[in-house]
């Protein structure tokens, strides 16, 4: 085919595309600004969403995130809930960063909460959460003894118990309390992404249950500030991350697995084209399309993180789509939410 001929059959494509991601917004929902740094973000579907936050807040939303009701958790005010599991408008489990770790369960909505787990040690730094379905679930936290650590829960977050064969870490490694999103679990496996002196992918299949399989990653990494923030899937199909002390620091900061188009095997790659920066999570919302967050701004793949584009420039910490259904939300500090337009 003639060099031109090519260029006249793609270059409509490539303004297609440009024009489609144009389209793409995340709009603040208008509130009063809150005292709460978010990091917990579920979103059940389309209408339910739970948040969870610092000083001890929580908010739930039953219009897509339009509005939102809150509450500051009496005898929890001092409190940062980094990460919260939703499962119905009643149904919720929160847990903390910091010390105490607590973990919180509620069954009617937020009415009441029932406190299922405590640790007064400072060694326990819990990071992130997440349930491969409604009773099976896991909470990752920073390494005591040489091992990171994980707890389980097979009953729906009633009770936790600590996994014995949690994988080692190795000195200077821990995760990211960032997003809740540097652990993944569904009904294969886990897959949790760490930073530090190293940045690796660590999975675990239910099924073969050999060990833990271990995997470099080629993000930033090598000071306590640097590293992997999320995986967008078990297998860490799509990692990002990058150095939150310096945000604008824009290498290195997505790596993916392959490619959809050309998938040339088991290689991970640095994006060609790399988000805008620092980005604490990252999301899968469809066939080759995912979105990330971050303190620069949010940005889109659609060709599986090969390259991006920035979509926004309001900084969040957090993305999620909805379990069941389309909604996306993005949520940061002072309590500021957005929802996303494709």
């Amino acid at each position: 085919m003639k060099l031109k001929t090519i260029i006249c059959a793609v270059l409509p494509a490539l303004l297609f595309i440009g024009t489609n991601l144009k389209a793409q917004t995340i709009t603040a929902v208008q509130q009063p600004p809150l005292r709460t740094s978010i990091r917990g973000l579920s979103v059940v579907n389309d209408s339910v969403a739970w948040v969870s936050g610092s000083g001890g807040n929580v908010g739930i939303s039953n219009d897509g995130g339009k509005t939102w009701a809150w509450q500051q958790l009496k005898g929890y005010e001092k409190f940062d809930f980094r990460d919260v599991e939703a499962f119905s408008a009643k149904e919720a489990v929160i847990m903390s960063s910091g010390t105490p770790a607590v973990i919180l369960k509620t069954t009617d909505g937020g009415a009441t909460w029932q406190e299922k787990y405590r640790k007064t040690d400072s060694v326990y730094f819990l990071d992130a959460m997440d349930f491969a379905d409604k009773k099976h679930g896991f909470i990752m936290g920073d390494p005591i003894n040489g091992k990171f650590l994980l707890l389980e829960t097979k009953d729906g977050g009633e009770t936790w118990t600590e996994m014995a064969n949690a994988p080692a870490a190795l000195k200077g490694e821990a995760a990211f309390a960032a997003s809740g999103t540097c652990l993944r679990a569904d009904k294969q496996g886990i897959g949790l992404v760490t930073g530090g002196t190293a940045s690796r992918l660590l999975t675990y299949s239910f099924k073969e249950r050999t060990g833990w399989v271990v995997t470099d990653l080629k993000i930033l990494h090598g000071q306590q500030s640097q590293g992997a923030f999320s995986l967008a899937s078990v297998k860490g199909t799509l990692v990002v991350g990058g150095d939150y002390a310096k945000p604008l620091r824009s290498d290195s900061t997505a790596e993916f697995y392959g490619t959809i188009i050309g998938y040339v095997g088991p290689a991970r790659n640095l994006s060609r084209m790399h988000p805008v920066g620092f980005q604490s999570c990252v999301e899968y919302l469809n066939y080759g399309t995912y979105v990330s967050t971050g303190t620069p701004g949010s940005c889109i793949s659609t060709d599986g993180g090969e390259t991006w584009i920035k979509i926004d420039d309001k900084s969040y910490n957090v993305c999620r789509k909805a379990k069941k259904g389309t909604l996306v939300l993005f949520a940061g500090d002072r309590g500021k939410i957005g929802i996303y337009t494709p």
